[in-house]
């Protein structure tokens, strides 16, 4: 098959596009004809990347990316449930071979069925970041109806979805993004839009329930304050991993696969209640170009069947 591999620790410059073996579903997986997968450039950044669970050294060359739209191709034993020629999009092992192929292998746990009204594109876009927003709003801030939030970065690939759950949800939604992408969040659900960059949102935002962060940083820093007793922050900034302080510490979280929480995702964009967003996608053989654009909103995307 194609795909795209790392012979080495790098950036973008160190992918390869060159044929590596199919691989085979073993237990409890699927073989997945691959039509899209979804890039994350901080992926490259990422401890699994290059280790393994136990913390050494994983083999090269290493295929990156680790969620996807597809078909199924193969099951492994003990698969139900599902079948070859199935439509499903998910999330696979991030210490293991990932999704930027023609074929990848996922648990059959970790996939669900394809939202039927979007493409595989926009369907790739979606496990990594919808369960992120679903994860840290429902599961962990147990977000109420009338509530508020506030959202950091909501033109980003999480922010987006965060913001769309938490309108659905019924909170009072208050997010930042820059000048060129004030309409784009209004219209995924924010009652209010701050321009970080002509004004601080502590003088908009006080008295929050919620605060989802993505960006990490001196934003979150800044951001403890505006908490109301018993209020909840949750971060997802990658800063935030290695932090000292047990407040952040706790706040942090990485997403998990979850094939229910999936599904409930894929009935959401079916309903009209989601909407995921690509900036751009491109062929397989450019995932270079691919991991260095910069998206304006949402996420880039490759594209391997059309």
């Amino acid at each position: 098959m194609n795909a795209i591999r790392l012979h080495a620790r790098g950036g973008a410059e160190a992918l390869v596009y060159e044929q590596a073996p199919t691989p085979r579903p073993g237990t409890g997986e699927l073989l997945v004809r691959v039509h899209a997968a979804a890039v994350t450039p901080t992926e490259l950044g990422w401890a699994p990347t290059w280790t393994t669970r136990a913390g050494e050294p994983r083999p090269f060359p290493i295929i990156p990316g680790h969620e996807f739209s597809g078909e199924i191709s193969a099951l492994g034993t003990g698969v139900s449930g599902l079948a070859i020629g199935d439509a499903i999009f998910g999330m696979n092992d991030w210490f293991g071979d990932g999704t930027q192929a023609e074929y990848c292998v996922a648990r059959a746990v970790d996939v669900a069925i394809k939202p039927r009204s979007v493409d595989h594109v926009l369907a790739a876009m979606t496990p990594i970041s919808a369960l992120t927003a679903w994860q840290g709003l429902i599961e962990r801030a147990h977000l109420a109806p009338g509530e508020r939030v506030l959202v950091h970065g909501g033109a980003g690939s999480v922010g987006l979805f965060a913001i769309q759950l938490a309108h659905w949800r019924g909170a009072n939604v208050i997010a930042t993004a820059s000048a060129r992408n004030l309409e784009f969040v209004r219209g995924l659900g924010a009652a209010e839009v701050i321009d970080y960059r002509v004004q601080r949102f502590e003088e908009v935002a006080q008295g929050m329930d919620v605060i989802f962060d993505t960006v990490g940083g001196d934003t979150l820093a800044r951001s403890w304050s505006l908490l109301r007793p018993n209020g909840r922050l949750i971060t997802i900034a990658a800063s935030s991993e290695q932090a000292r302080e047990q407040s952040v510490q706790d706040a942090f979280f990485i997403v998990e696969p979850n094939r229910l929480q999936l599904g409930n995702v894929a009935n959401m964009i079916d309903a009209g209640k989601l909407q995921p967003v690509v900036s751009a996608a491109y062929p397989l053989a450019d995932a270079r170009r691919a991991y260095e654009h910069k998206p304006l909103r949402g996420k880039v995307v490759l594209t391997i069947v059309k």
